[in-house]
């Protein structure tokens, strides 16, 4: 039976990208959906993936390649751009597809998205490029534009990390982003042991790693997580491995009052929950400021069976004055509202739609949440902040004005269950995306002393 061509991999491509370019939607939101709503196989997904993420991760590259064969580049429809930029993409970075088959698949895409005139285009171009070669990156003189075209990443942000950890860690971490990202989950220990989650995902034919991060995360291969038995059943939930430390270094004990002032989708908030003891009264409040992803926080703790330790509130965190008592909780986190930056390998696109602006912007967001959320934790307490951006304006600096302001909050020593970067000079964890092929991540804990 002839295969639709709507429904193949790259013909899916061209319209997720021309979605994520036009409409700002997250990729891996969408690629997920993409792939769950028609139902694709293995090797289809695969090739899907690869060309969405590979596409958005080297847009500057690919754009910088394709610019000398477009001569008004404004009056080509956007999924136009993405069918080319999609094709350039598979010739310079898949070589196991042949150029033929490239080549006859865009053109038929491009005739039936199109017209005529579309189709004699796209054929022009992709024989030109076929023809002519695509111009080096070496051609560039400037080294900090060299950088970005190479690593397709913004020119200003190429000049912040460079300021925070020099040419070198920067130039490796740009590289190491334009790598796909892994698939990772964490296990609910209230519901089985990571032993027992592993048998029943290689059961199900996953191939699967323990991660070096959590020793709560795994690594997973050769299937679709969400798709699986053990994800269905609540003994996973997809999370990055970065993401799993925060709950760990906030010292929860069974009988806690917690909060999670920015929680959706409740990752996080689930992990805490996965601490907490119903009948020594333990708790911990999810707020989001938006009822639909409040929601999420509930379908998520209802999944894994822990709905009975979790309340999910529809509030914006800094009026948490107006419905909880000074000194009320036993440890807060915030995971505030951030730019990010950390997460390029999974949501690449973040990269092209942020500015230093924007860092500025939230950092004001950021401390105003602290500031109000403070007086609600009880004196002795662990007040965690943490964030998915590696930019310092929204981390360290947010946490050294928020000290100034706050002297009852000391920082101290951010633990983690498997010793990261142990030797590290500050007291704040920070895991750049090459450290360990994970997100991007900041975490510090704050103790509170009246």
């Amino acid at each position: 039976m002839k295969t639709d061509l709507k429904t193949t991999p790259r013909f899916l491509a061209v319209d997720l990208l021309t979605r994520v370019a036009k409409q700002g939607t997250y990729s891996n939101i969408a690629l997920n959906q993409v792939i769950k709503n028609n139902h694709m196989e293995v090797r289809d997904a695969h090739l899907l993936t690869q060309l969405v993420y590979g596409v958005i991760q080297r847009r500057l590259t690919l754009e910088y390649w394709l610019a000398p064969f477009v001569k008004n580049p404004a009056k080509m429809d956007n999924w136009v751009q993405e069918l080319l930029l999609s094709a350039i993409y598979q010739m310079h970075y898949l070589d196991k597809i042949p150029t033929r088959a490239i080549f006859n698949e865009s053109i038929e895409i491009a005739k039936r998205k199109g017209h005529a005139g579309t189709r004699k285009f796209v054929t022009g171009v992709l024989h030109a490029i076929e023809r002519e070669g695509i111009r080096p990156i070496s051609d560039i003189k400037d080294d900090i534009e060299r950088l970005s075209i190479e690593s397709s990443t913004p020119v200003w942000l190429v000049n912040e990390l460079i300021k925070q950890v020099g040419l070198e860690k920067t130039t490796h971490m740009l590289a190491s982003i334009n790598e796909a990202p892994d698939q990772s989950v964490r296990v609910n220990t209230t519901k089985a042991t990571v032993e027992e989650v592993i048998e029943k995902m290689e059961a199900e034919g996953f191939d699967v790693k323990r991660s070096q991060v959590s020793p709560v995360g795994l690594l997973v291969t050769n299937g679709f997580a969400p798709d699986s038995g053990v994800y269905h059943d609540g003994l996973i939930t997809i999370q990055d491995e970065s993401a799993m430390l925060v709950a760990d270094a906030m010292n929860i004990q069974p009988g806690d009052k917690v909060l999670d002032a920015c929680a959706a989708p409740g990752g996080k908030t689930t992990h805490i929950a996965s601490f907490l003891d119903e009948s020594l009264f333990g708790e911990v409040v999810g707020l989001d400021i938006h009822a639909h992803k409040v929601k999420l926080i509930g379908d998520n703790a209802r999944r894994l069976g822990l709905s009975s330790v979790v309340e999910e509130m529809v509030l914006d965190a800094r009026l948490i004055s107006e419905e909880f008592d000074n000194e009320y909780f036993d440890s807060i986190l915030v995971d505030a509202p951030c730019s990010g930056i950390g997460l390029l390998r999974r949501k690449p696109e973040i990269k092209y739609e942020k500015t230093l602006a924007d860092s500025n912007n939230l950092q004001k967001i950021q401390l105003a949440i602290l500031d109000k959320v403070a007086p609600t934790l009880k004196n002795g307490g662990r007040l965690t902040y943490s964030t998915c951006t590696i930019l310092d304006i929204e981390n360290k600096d947010v946490v050294k004005q928020f000290v100034e302001t706050h002297p009852e909050f000391k920082v101290i020593e951010t633990p983690t269950a498997l010793a990261l970067k142990e030797d590290r000079d500050d007291k704040e964890l920070t895991i750049y995306p090459d450290d360990y092929h994970s997100d991007g991540f900041f975490i510090t804990c704050l103790e509170k002393q009246l």
